[in-house]
């Protein structure tokens, strides 16, 4: 009878410490990731916050002007712009190319000391295909890098080097194809444009690199995320060149040592992208179209028309946001 006991409990045991460890990360919306202290955050719990409620971003759009974005933040600014010098480009030695901003930010906490987690595992292509496998890629070189050769992409251009020389970086060219209804808006769409303008692509295709961050910025990033303990570990991605839609993105993880315990560690991970605001004013034109209603740009990146679906871009970038982050923690989990 023991015997059979002790089995049993055995197997109880099994079956729920197994479940524990398969558990995903849920998230929690807070107003701002660093608002939490450090002990109130659960294990497998994203805390998450983006800006849609931000005093700065704008009522129709829920994105922050880069301008104001910059000015109020300059220490995210810093960190999270394509590189700390970018400004607003200005086109044709004349226009000025206006910019919104949609800000994610994420904390979550792992159960290892933050020496023991390696960074450097996911400075691949594997990481971005499992992160979000609806997107493809395909490695590049310095040569293949648009703003590196391309005059009308100039402004992208890192001021200090060119991009994906580094040999330490991992540089890709990736492509989404919209998904659910998008695609058979954008193919009604182009078949209401005049016929003198190129055809709205039914697919994202962008350019980026991801390495790790080093010393001396390594030790710098404490002044980004609030928390005064040891760095680890950064790792980052700057996405150089796009297609439509967006000018720059920016995916920066940041590892630190839990401060007060041993065997823990911090992990926070932000996510900006910035956004043309020539395609978001082409939300009267579409709004005025009843057949396009669904289409209309700002509504569509912020998860707002029945159009949006699935967990990638064609959800929206809240929607884009959450699931990346909570793949990211995910892996660093398991690892």
């Amino acid at each position: 009878m023991r015997i059979h006991r002790a089995a049993a409990l055995i197997a109880a045991c099994v079956a729920t410490c197994t479940g524990a460890a398969a558990q995903e990360f849920q998230l929690e919306d807070v107003p701002a990731a660093a608002s939490v202290p450090i002990a109130q955050i659960k294990p497998r719990t994203v805390i998450f916050a983006d800006q849609r409620n931000d005093k700065l971003a704008d009522s129709s759009t829920g994105l922050i002007p880069f301008d104001d974005w910059a000015r109020s933040r300059p220490v995210q600014r810093r960190f999270l712009s394509l590189f700390p010098s970018f400004v607003e480009p200005t086109l044709n030695q004349q226009t000025k190319l206006k910019l919104s901003v949609y800000q994610a930010e994420a904390r979550f906490r792992l159960p290892r000391p933050a020496a023991a987690l390696d960074l450097s595992r996911y400075a691949n292509v594997a990481f971005l295909e499992q992160i979000d496998p609806a997107v493809k890629h395909r490695p590049i070189t310095a040569g293949d890098v648009v703003p590196n050769k391309d005059a009308g992409a100039a402004h992208n251009r890192a001021p200090n080097r060119r991009w994906c020389e580094d040999v330490k970086a991992i540089c890709v060219q990736s492509r989404y194809m919209f998904e659910g209804k998008i695609p058979a808006g954008i193919q009604l769409a182009n078949k209401l444009r005049e016929e003198s303008k190129k055809p709205i692509p039914d697919f994202i295709e962008f350019q980026s690199e991801m390495m790790l961050v080093m010393q001396p910025h390594l030790a710098e990033l404490p002044s980004l995320t609030g928390l005064d303990s040891t760095v680890t570990g950064g790792l980052e991605q700057n996405i150089f060149w796009v297609n439509q839609v967006i000018q720059f993105g920016k995916l920066l993880a940041v590892l630190q040592q839990h401060p007060t315990e041993r065997e823990a560690a911090i992990a926070t991970v932000y996510i900006l992208i910035a956004v043309r605001n020539d395609v978001l004013n082409k939300q009267k034109e579409y709004s005025n179209t009843p057949m396009l209603r669904n289409l209309v740009p700002a509504q569509l990146l912020m998860g707002n028309s029945s159009f949006n679906s699935g967990d990638s871009l064609s959800a929206g970038l809240p929607k884009y946001a959450r699931s990346r982050i909570k793949a990211i923690a995910d892996m660093m989990e398991r690892e």
